[in-house]
């Protein structure tokens, strides 16, 4: 490789000719070679290199690149081809040129903070920021192969292998950024509405990473409407291209899209080494570059195409897939030891820290809003280029339907200079941010769904997100397990389940509410109805992880088996019949379990993937772990189903539930049924049992009437510890109320619910068991079933 290359540069384009829609950030190629543009505006020189391979060697060819007044350093160089490896080595005011410096010299140096609080170093070789692909990791254990190891990244005055820690070159061990040629995806796109749309968010890890896909279609075999789903090869484990073969599950469980967890290049080793394990990946090392780890075809450009086949596959299957992102902090880390001379950047901060990161007056890196070890500056308009090119990348290029941000609220945030220890004054955040209203119209020019996570340490900000933002809603998920649990929250209860009118009336609707019981981080479903706090001190495979919240509001249902089962269902139940776009997490369909773990982002392990054995079972909790795993197990906390052996009755609930949603628009809401035509007016009636009174606080029993023109349901709610009689409004003329799901326990032979004209008419005054939710459907007389 790079033996083609022209060994001198091109005249530079003259100054006035430098400009990002002419010569954009990133490698692009060329007819002849390729340019090349990287952000320093504090830089006093800046080296193009290539090299021959991503690890252990030396660079072959070597190019001093120009300032454009715009603080943009450019270089176009002939004979660079696809797949060719380049980084930067950066000087500037604290580390001026010497000639007499090589790579790991200390010529030059006057200190390792300039006064801006730009950290330049030529010994540390830097990726591209915009590279469209990465070589490596900072985590990579193919690193240590070289004799090096991740301390060769820092800066500082502090000691590595006898020298001071900012001699250590990096070209060696550096990730390095790889030239692709631009692709767009072959597919279509769904653009489905957001009000339509039911999320499955999962990782790719925690989709496809357990052997049991192997078997996946036949494991399915005896589901009705799962036809379509195959078995999946062994080398597709955890890959792109298992995931990409999951798009006929999905359909058929009724989901329209899938939220992938961070796909972005991450620091994390391939073996998983102590203290360098991260399963979920948020903690990204590039915005642009595919995570490789996730690839069958891990050649330069493989992770790229086969993530773009992936999104083509559930584009062809009517599906939609969001990718989580985290652009409020990054790979990079901050103060090494508490010391902000010691830092180990290896892109953004080695070319600009000044303008991308949150600093105090003294220059350390802010460990605020994020509690990452550094929070990135929004304040900055580079910064929020660099957000708004990664999005168009992502949608343009890579297929992508939508995002969720994590901790979205730091986009909100504006520190400036008389800010930096006025931390009061830092933790203001801003609506009309230049950053998430270009998000919002980005958003809107391309038909893409952005989502918000509207927290994080320094405030919570749930409905306060500008037009064209939809939010994940804590509130909602807050509300519902306190009422499910019988904390007879009433009022507040009824306000979410009505799409949190309150808080998203304002911003776009209800289809703006992504309403939710659980997510990634906190129990997930199984988990929230059988411990009472975490378990996160337990053995591998199913920890120790650290962290994790003691706040969980959940409840071990007395230790009562049968009620757990019954509690996920009115979860559910209550979820997919509530205002706003529901969402659940990856295996709650069937009753996974990580044993009482609710922050197991470290634990890299087939215990935290979804185990599809457990679906042809009625005791999902009792299947082993994996094949070959003997010193570890689920705990049963769920028991047995009152279903057929092969039945997973909680697997063929959820499938029912889901379809049932995505048949009926009346519980796909853009509006609130205020100041809309009759023909769209949905409205969410709330009444005690008896319909005589509206609900107050501490009442545990209700009713919600979804009435609608022709398709009306009746939810009736019972969080009591005692049975309850509730009467229904009355029909049409010509229509009845029909029995659809019934969470109790007896119901369980049945699957709790019946087809729509099937079920029961209601004849009068019907009870309600404990703990419970029964839903009807008014539907004709004719085709009257017992």
């Amino acid at each position: 490789m790079m033996s083609h290359m022209d060994v001198s540069c091109m005249a530079p384009v003259q100054p006035e000719n430098w400009g990002h829609a002419e010569w954009p950030l990133g490698a692009h190629l060329t007819d002849d070679g390729a340019t090349f543009a990287v952000y320093a505006p504090d830089a006093s020189r800046v080296q193009l290199e290539f090299f021959p391979q991503a690890l252990g060697a030396d660079s072959v060819a070597s190019f001093l690149m120009s300032e454009g007044p715009d603080g943009v350093w450019r270089a176009r160089v002939r004979g660079v081809s696809e797949c060719d490896l380049y980084g930067f080595r950066v000087w500037g005011g604290n580390w001026p040129w010497d000639p007499a410096w090589r790579p790991g010299s200390s010529a030059g140096f006057i200190t390792d903070i300039d006064e801006h609080g730009n950290r330049f170093n030529p010994n540390k070789v830097m990726f591209d920021p915009y590279a469209r692909e990465i070589t490596h990791t900072v985590y990579s254990d193919a690193i240590l192969e070289t004799g090096l190891d991740g301390g060769a990244f820092g800066t500082g005055p502090d000691d590595y292998r006898g020298a001071p820690r900012r001699e250590a070159d990096t070209a060696h061990i550096a990730p390095k950024g790889v030239i692709l040629r631009p692709t767009s995806p072959a597919s279509t796109k769904p653009k489905l509405p957001g009000e339509k749309a039911a999320i499955y968010e999962a990782s790719v890890s925690q989709l496809v990473g357990h052997p049991s896909i192997v078997e996946l279609g036949t494991l399915l075999s005896r589901e009705p409407g799962f036809e379509d789903v195959v078995n999946i090869p062994e080398e597709y484990l955890g890959t792109y291209r298992g995931v990409g073969m999951m798009a006929p599950y999905l359909k058929a469980l009724g989901i329209t899209t899938l939220e992938l967890l961070p796909i972005h290049e991450t620091n994390q080793s391939e073996s998983a080494r102590e203290g360098h394990t991260n399963s979920w990946g948020y903690m990204t090392l590039s915005f642009f570059a595919p995570n490789r780890k996730y690839a069958y075809d891990k050649s330069l450009g493989g992770p790229t195409r086969e993530f773009q086949q992936m999104v083509a596959a559930f584009h062809e299957a009517g599906l939609e897939v969001y990718l989580d992102v985290v652009y409020n902090h990054t790979a990079e880390g901050g103060n090494w030891g508490g010391d902000p001379n010691t830092v180990g950047f290896t892109s953004l901060g080695g070319f600009a820290a000044a303008e991308y990161y949150v600093m105090t007056a003294s220059h350390a890196l802010v460990d605020g809003a994020t509690g990452t070890s550094n929070q990135l500056n929004y304040s900055s308009p580079v910064a929020q280029q660099l957000v708004l090119d990664s999005l168009e990348h992502w949608t343009v290029e890579m297929g992508a339907d939508g995002f969720r941000f994590d901790l979205a609220t730091v986009l909100g945030r504006k520190p400036n200079d008389a800010d930096r220890e006025d931390w009061d004054n830092q933790k203001r955040f801003f609506t009309d941010h230049p950053l998430l209203t270009a998000i919002a119209e980005f958003a809107e020019e391309k038909h893409i769904e952005v989502i918000a996570e509207a927290w994080d340490l320094w405030g919570y900000e749930v409905g306060n997100f500008p037009q064209g933002w939809a939010e994940w809603n804590g509130r909602y998920r807050d509300a519902v397990r306190r009422f499910a649990k019988g904390d007879g929250n009433t009022i507040e209860f009824l306000d979410v389940v009505n799409g949190d009118h309150e808080h998203f009336a304002d911003n776009g609707g209800p289809q703006k509410t992504i309403n939710f019981i659980d997510a990634h981080d906190g129990f997930n479903m199984a988990d929230l109805v059988s411990y009472q706090e975490k378990n996160n001190g337990q053995p591998y495979p199913f920890g120790p992880s650290d962290g994790g919240s003691d706040g969980n509001l959940s409840w071990d249902s007395g230790g009562s088996r049968e009620l757990r089962r019954q509690r996920i269902r009115n979860f559910l139940t209550i979820l997919y019949l509530s205002r706003g776009v529901p969402m659940f997490v990856a295996g709650d369909e069937f009753g996974r379990t990580q044993n009482g773990n609710n922050n197991p982002w470290e634990i890299d392990s087939v215990a935290m993937w979804n185990n599809y054995a457990m679906i042809p079972t009625n005791a999902p909790q009792q299947v082993p772990v994996a094949p070959g795993v003997t010193d570890a197990s689920y705990h049963d906390n769920l028991g047995t189903f009152e279903t057929e052996p092969g039945v997973n009755g909680l697997f063929r609930f959820t499938r029912f539930l889901a379809n049932l949603r995505q048949r009926h628009e009346t519980l796909q809401q853009k509006y609130y049924g205020d100041l809309v035509p009759d023909d769209r007016d949905v409205s969410y009636l709330f009444h005690t049992p008896s319909l005589e009174e509206h609900p107050q606080d501490g009442d545990r029993a209700l009713s919600v009437y979804i009435n609608s023109p022709g398709d009306n349901f009746l939810m009736m709610i019972n969080m009591a510890d005692a049975e309850v009689g509730f009467n229904a409004p009355v029909p049409a003329e010509g229509r009845v109320w029909r029995r659809l799901i019934d969470t109790g326990a007896w119901a369980e032979p049945a699957d709790n619910s019946w087809p729509e004209g099937e079920g029961m008419i209601l004849d009068g005054e019907t009870q309600v068991q404990p703990w419970s939710v029964v839903v009807w459907h008014d539907s004709p007389i004719a085709g009257d079933a017992g």
